[in-house]
């Protein structure tokens, strides 16, 4: 398992301690609306057991989502990487930040350096990331992360976009 630093980011593998931090960024309603999710937020308990799930994943598979770090504050301002439980079609590259640090491009920063990680260290030839049709600021950063177009979804009544990704060569 690895951390990963950029100039304003530290992405670490979760630890309990971000429960709390992570369960205020999916409380927002704002960010929420954003993001693709399977369920709603259930409480402190809840948060708790998805940060289990995110280090178990990396435990599972080698590689999962990170904690984003604000180098500057110390302070979990999101999450970031890789998902993929049995039976999915694909490997899954997702992000979430606080909303008070919105357009500061910390979204495309940590996904950037996530995009960057998984390469070198699995022999995956492809990820995706599902947005929301609506998401504009998240369908940027998956084209500027050289993301493709590549499908169109309705994901739990949502009309969602599918960009791709592939192994550079």
């Amino acid at each position: 398992m690895s951390d990963i630093e950029t100039d304003r980011l530290l992405l670490r593998i979760p630890e309990s301690a971000d429960a709390a931090p992570l369960l205020r960024i999916h409380e927002d309603p704002e960010a929420i609306g954003r993001v693709q999710m399977t369920a709603p937020p259930g409480g402190l308990v809840t948060a708790w057991r998805n940060v289990a799930y995110m280090v178990g994943h990396w435990h599972l598979r080698g590689f999962g989502e990170w904690s984003v770090v604000e180098r500057a504050t110390g302070e979990v301002i999101g999450r970031v990487g890789f998902n993929y439980p049995d039976g999915a079609e694909t490997v899954a590259l997702g992000w979430i930040i606080r909303t008070d640090r919105w357009g500061r491009r910390f979204a495309s920063e940590a996904a950037q350096a996530a995009l960057g990680w998984i390469w070198p260290n699995t022999s995956l030839s492809l990820v995706t990331s599902t947005i929301a049709a609506d998401n504009i600021a998240s369908i940027r950063i998956a084209e500027h992360l050289g993301g493709v177009k590549c499908d169109r979804m309705t994901t739990e009544d949502k009309n969602s976009v599918m960009y791709q990704y592939t192994r550079p060569l």
